[in-house]
């Protein structure tokens, strides 16, 4: 009763539904996941309620549980951490497993974080991005469920759904449930890109699926059991928290950045369509506070006016790409978004426009020049990108190579849609 009344106090202030769990089962192409349904008052709301801020939809549920959960600074239930949310709550989390960038988001892109212990709770910090990938037999042995709760941005190459993959290997492997408290892909309407070739699998590439995936992670976690992407097929018992008032085409703006260098709502709309050019000469703006917002490279000087210089960034990039040299190159903060939604397309005009304005063209693809340039063919999935654009190829064409990997991808999507 005590879990309860404060179940209804937190929830009460923080403006959310405290109505009883009304859960429903469906089965999915491999097996029956746990879903839950919003309450009809919750459904009348304004916007997208996530996973999380259902607190009366899986509160009873941890009752009584040894709950490990997976977070970042993305999991909140309404303004608060879910960690210090839920323990407020007694529910008993024994671990804290975080991804990349660390269990509350301050690491830089790529690195490694270790073991800590929450000063807050006290609780063990586990990361996952690190010596491990996915937790240990004997930390698996010490949860009875796992909590899944982190925001993704519905590209490939972002690691979070990597780290989702390695997470229910372990659950699977230790016949322990996963609970996926589903929030918004904010890129949820794009469903484009060439799909990975099976050579170029690489940790910025695990599945066999468009740069733009189109996807919540609890969809993307249902492809997961259904296509059997897990070691010897095994599948990992779902129990999901559907988001509310939600489609595929809804427009969601970030309550919380979901990594360092996704610092603006514009940053993580655009992350699908420049992310590739970190397989380039050219920088995304990493060491400054623009990120994925611009592009450009000092070679391009006398070509566009715009420019902007990196610096070392505790925290984002302590070493970018041309560091304290002047780029020069395109400026998209202001560039409108309902172009993106209107095509429903990746944006290649600026790759075709950029790889032709480049007066060495030869060094464009070239990652021996710098640590900081990573494999383009490993960025876009394919191998045949970078020869198409070198060989002056239309996006027409381009386009067209992309099948039929993609039109078969989006029809084995549908079967693991949670939302229209």
């Amino acid at each position: 009763m005590k879990t309860i009344a404060l179940a209804i106090g937190l929830t009460a202030a923080l403006g959310l539904n405290s109505n009883c769990v009304n859960t429903t089962s469906q089965k999915s192409p491999a097996m029956a996941d746990s879903l839950s349904a919003a309450p009809e008052d919750l459904l009348k709301a304004k916007g997208p309620t996530t996973g999380a801020d259902q607190t009366s939809q899986y509160l009873d549920y941890l009752k009584g549980k040894k709950v490990g959960i997976l977070v970042n600074q993305t999991s909140i239930i309404g303004t608060k951490p879910i960690v210090d949310s839920l323990v407020a709550l007694g529910v008993n989390i024994v671990t804290i497993f975080g991804p990349e960038h660390g269990f509350r988001g301050t690491a830089s892109n790529g690195d490694k974080v270790g073991d800590s212990v929450d000063p807050k709770t006290g609780i063990p910090a586990i990361s996952l991005y690190g010596k491990l990938k996915k937790p240990t037999k004997e930390q698996m042995a010490a949860i009875d469920l796992m909590i899944f709760d982190i925001q993704d941005v519905g590209a490939r190459f972002y690691t979070y759904i990597n780290t989702l993959g390695h997470v229910m290997e372990a659950c699977a492997e230790n016949n322990k449930e996963m609970l996926i408290l589903d929030r918004p892909n904010p890129n949820g309407f794009l469903v484009d890109g060439p799909v990975l070739e099976d050579h170029l699998h690489s940790g910025i590439g695990m599945y066999k699926i468009p740069i733009s995936h189109g996807l919540t992670i609890a969809e993307f976690a249902r492809m997961i059991n259904g296509e059997g992407w897990l070691p010897n097929k095994m599948q990992c018992r779902l129990k999901i928290i559907k988001v509310a008032n939600y489609t595929h085409d809804t427009p969601y703006v970030l309550p919380v950045m979901p990594s360092p260098n996704l610092n603006t709502q514009q940053s993580v709309m655009l992350y699908p369509h420049i992310c590739p050019f970190e397989g380039t000469i050219l920088s995304q703006g990493r060491g400054t506070y623009m990120p994925f917002t611009v592009l450009g490279a000092p070679l391009l000087k006398g070509k566009y006016d715009f420019s902007f210089t990196p610096h070392s960034i505790k925290g984002m990039s302590e070493t970018p790409l041309h560091q304290d040299k002047e780029c020069y190159g395109l400026d998209l903060r202001k560039y409108d978004l309902k172009d993106i939604r209107k095509s429903g397309k990746l944006n290649l005009k600026w790759l075709i426009e950029l790889y032709n304005a480049y007066p060495d063209k030869e060094k464009f693809f070239d990652m021996s020049q710098s640590k900081q340039m990573g494999n383009f063919d490993k960025l876009s999935g394919t191998e045949n990108l970078k020869k198409q654009i070198i060989a002056g190829a239309s996006e027409e064409e381009i386009r067209k190579s992309w099948e039929p990997g993609l039109g078969q991808y989006k029809e084995m999507r549908k079967k693991y849609l949670l939302y229209p």
